[in-house]
């Protein structure tokens, strides 16, 4: 039985030097198990973001995007230089012959992926309408 007992001191005598040396107090323990103050200890610190998920909800809730907006977001990377063949915004010697089948075609093989360029380019969640939009921006001036 001292031996029980011989333990319980010693691990009691252990937590209170314990507070004493980190400056606790049993009140401030207290504090910091109050419900405020575990919900603010786990409340999370930042939002998840997935590229072009928060500005296609508050896009889509003001209306189509222009075909300016969609070209800068989606279409750019590609076609401002032409990677792998990409036809160059506002050049008329790559886009002739793409125009020359008809923009039916244009905007079917912008939907569906043609060659390198994937469905839709990057834009999951763009209409045709706004597809067709971003071709009409991007074949101005040609």
């Amino acid at each position: 039985m001292r031996v029980m007992n011989s333990f319980f001191v010693k691990s009691v005598l252990g937590t209170v030097s314990m507070f004493f040396a980190l400056g606790l107090s049993a009140a401030s323990v207290q504090d910091n198990m109050s419900r405020e103050a575990i919900a603010e200890r786990i409340e999370p610190i930042g939002e998840n973001y997935v590229a072009g998920e928060s500005a296609a909800a508050e896009e889509s809730s003001s209306g189509p995007r222009s075909g300016e907006q969609v070209y800068n977001t989606y279409c750019t990377a590609c076609h401002t230089s032409g990677v792998m063949g990409a036809p160059k915004k506002g050049n008329a010697a790559d886009w002739k012959p793409r125009l020359d089948q008809g923009m039916e075609t244009v905007l079917k093989h912008a939907m569906e992926g043609f060659n390198a360029m994937p469905p839709m380019g990057t834009c999951s969640d763009c209409s045709k309408e706004e597809i067709q939009a971003a071709i009409d921006y991007m074949i101005k001036g040609t």
